[in-house]
């Protein structure tokens, strides 16, 4: 190849990406930089500002065991929601991969459904099934299971299950998506070769689902940690996390740096997850 015709194909690669980087510029950088900026600002009593160059509002964030313990909660929330939601959807999506029927894309439609209902709706739903009169305990006292209804929300247990249901179809779209490099010829030697079921599923079938699982769980973590309403409708106004604390601190407190500031600490958050995940997945890659 010349070097001119390397050069026009630059420009042409240039050219057609422009829309994009003009539309992320505009989206998403202009936005992240103002967040930054306004972070760095004072705020006044009263909910106004002035601004400045201060790292105030970092030091308040840093040096405040309330907001310390928050950002702690919301990233163990966050791992504990991901961790359950992989293990539920999992068998499902390895299924829907194996499973040959002319019915396949239909259920896989059904699996990923969810996604079409707001999380405002599917949130209320849960309250419904998990209150006190709800269903699920007016289930377990019809059968003598509970004498008094299990406190399921207004409360952790209540935002874990909601969450979990609400972030399932994202990691069955990932884990169907990974599950492209499963061959199942490769299964079927291993059980020519003498390997049990859970032998071959350690040895071949994780092992090569390994990037469906990390895409998956990376986009259910920083969906969870950034979640707001699923915690502040389940959660009753008593379960504090990042997400929440930035709109009390934004919205009732009216203090912007310091809503400025958790939102940056959320976005290095977001950027240490997907830092860890290139990193395995450059090891995913060498197996």
């Amino acid at each position: 190849m010349s070097a001119r015709s390397g050069r026009r194909e630059r420009r042409l690669a240039a050219l057609l990406l422009a829309p994009a980087g003009a539309v992320s510029a505009l989206c998403f950088a202009a936005p992240v930089l103002w967040l930054g900026r306004m972070s760095l600002n004072e705020s006044l009593p009263g909910g106004a500002l002035r601004e400045a160059l201060t790292a105030a509002s970092y030091v308040e964030f840093a040096t405040d065991d309330f907001y310390l313990t928050i950002a702690a909660n919301s990233i163990a929330l966050s791992l504990q929601v991901t961790a359950l939601v992989l293990v539920l959807t999992y068998p499902i999506a390895l299924f829907l991969h194996r499973w040959q029927s002319p019915w396949k894309p239909i259920v896989v439609i059904l699996t990923v459904s969810p996604l079409l209902v707001s999380a405002v709706v599917r949130t209320y739903g849960w309250m419904v099934i998990l209150g006190d009169a709800g269903w699920l305990n007016a289930a377990l006292r019809l059968i003598g299971a509970i004498a008094e209804p299990l406190a399921l929300i207004n409360n952790r247990t209540g935002v874990v299950i909601g969450l979990t249901e609400v972030l399932m179809p994202y990691m069955a779209l990932a884990l169907i998506a990974g599950f492209g490099k499963l061959d199942p010829l490769l299964e079927e030697a291993a059980a020519t070769l003498g390997a049990p079921p859970w032998r071959r599923f350690w040895r071949v079938t994780l092992p090569l689902s390994l990037p469906g699982i990390g895409l998956g769980c990376l986009l259910t973590f920083v969906l969870a940690i950034s979640a707001f309403i699923t915690p502040k409708l389940l959660g009753g106004g008593r379960v504090f996390l990042l997400a929440t604390e930035i709109f009390t601190q934004a919205i009732e407190t009216l203090n912007w740096p310091l809503a400025s500031a958790i939102s940056v600490v959320v976005l290095a958050v977001f950027a240490g997850a997907l830092v860890l995940y290139g990193r395995l997945a450059q090891r995913w890659a060498a197996l």
